[in-house]
């Protein structure tokens, strides 16, 4: 069986080619996703990425050893926004890219009874700017509340990214937290995923699983 492909969160909207190679330090087939995008795995594959404001959702259900994670950021617009506003474009994209991966892992028979949540991200590292990374945060435990559903353990918030590899077939998430170098790939990556956003238009509302 042919892994599932990752996929984007709108506006992209596209289906990716997984970035699937061998990761030798846990000596298993690994996956990377990138902002905007998620991952279910059914065979075991690690799933590996490097959130900075952003936020992944790891889940899983553990009597199928199945389990999946997603990658996002809500626009940066929308500063005083609140779940009672959860039509508001900024929540619209939150929304989805829990929708994505929870719809795709009961596509796939998991129980949400079962579900097994862990919540990692929302780092302040995009400097000169509102805590992006706070909002995330708020939302993604708000959203949990709001659906009934528990997190099973997060690492949220803070000023540094993270490295994280998610493990579905065991539930175990592996987090690094990275120090803040004169480099700042993740920071710069993370400002033009935000731009890109930023700039779509309203795509309207979504219906929640």
């Amino acid at each position: 069986m042919k892994p599932t492909p990752a996929v984007t969160t709108p506006p992209l909207g596209s289906k990716l080619v997984p970035n699937l190679y061998f990761d030798r330090d846990h000596g298993s087939m690994a996956v990377k996703i990138l902002p905007g995008e998620f991952y279910v795995s059914t065979r075991g594959e690690i799933i590996v990425t490097v959130l900075g404001s952003c936020v992944s959702a790891c889940i899983r259900d553990p009597r199928l050893a199945i389990g999946g994670m997603n990658h996002f950021m809500l626009p940066h617009g929308h500063p005083d926004s609140r779940w009672s506003q959860c039509l508001s474009q900024a929540a619209r994209y939150g929304t989805y890219a829990m929708e994505c991966l929870l719809n795709e892992l009961f596509k796939l028979g998991a129980d949400r009874r079962r579900l097994e949540i862990k919540l990692v991200g929302g780092g302040r590292v995009l400097a000169q700017m509102s805590d992006i990374g706070k909002r995330n945060a708020e939302f993604v435990r708000e959203f949990l509340r709001t659906e009934g559903l528990k997190a099973a353990g997060e690492d949220l918030g803070g000023d540094f990214p993270r490295k994280v590899v998610y493990m579905p077939e065991s539930g175990r998430v592996k987090v690094k937290r990275l120090q803040v170098l004169r480099n700042d790939t993740i920071a710069q990556r993370e400002k033009r995923y935000l731009d890109e956003i930023d700039h779509m238009p309203d795509q309207g509302s979504v219906e929640l699983f």
